[in-house]
């Protein structure tokens, strides 16, 4: 399924801009295509939080487009995808897609999405949320949108940041329906204390 499957995916300027690294990662690895549109501060974040290249990150991705770009095949209805992810969305960007506000191609992609019915992930990233960071949300989710904030799990037992990281990038993938097992699944525990034998590999 995966090398059949073709994703949009949007990086803005929210903090932990890792995730979307990481899923463009496994994306590649698993042969999908991907169209890739980064904000400006999606790229200034990339260079503030990690050590990796704008180049770097867009030799992940099977097609990138620049956000300025309103004219690109992913501002057109007409192109046909399986959905969109934003990865990190910052809370600029979330309310431009909740208002219907499209001044950048990753926006503007984000409201094509809805509106042709197709799933579309957010990744908020901020905290605390205020009130008006609530409501754009539930507008959002009002119109479709899944709302997948970046929140750890600790029943993973994670040894480190890229547990957590690969965790969320799951879930993600999961919602797409594509298998992976980059990340351990739920294991009910026994009266010992002990988790029980998971199939799925860490």
């Amino acid at each position: 399924m995966p090398k059949n499957i073709r994703l949009v995916v949007g990086i803005s300027g929210g903090s932990g801009v890792i995730y979307g690294i990481r899923l463009l990662e496994v994306l590649h690895e698993l042969q999908a295509e991907v169209h890739l549109v980064m904000s400006d501060w999606g790229m200034k974040t990339i260079i503030y939080e990690t050590g990796y290249t704008i180049g770097n990150v867009k030799k992940l991705a099977t097609h990138w487009y620049d956000d300025r770009d309103l004219a690109a095949r992913i501002s057109s209805g007409s192109f046909r995808h399986e959905g969109m992810v934003v990865v990190p969305c910052s809370m600029k960007s979330l309310a431009g897609i909740a208002c219907g506000y499209t001044p950048g191609l990753l926006e503007r992609a984000s409201d094509v999405t809805i509106k042709e019915g197709r799933k579309l992930i957010i990744v908020p990233r901020e905290t605390p949320l205020s009130a008006i960071h609530l409501e754009n949300m539930l507008r959002l989710a009002r119109s479709g949108a899944v709302i997948l904030p970046a929140m750890p799990a600790f029943y993973i037992r994670p040894k480190g940041l890229k547990d957590i990281v690969d965790h969320l990038v799951g879930k993600i993938l999961d919602q797409f329906g594509i298998k992976n097992e980059i990340y351990p699944r739920w294991r009910p525990i026994l009266s010992t204390g002990k988790p029980t034998e998971s199939p799925t590999k860490r």
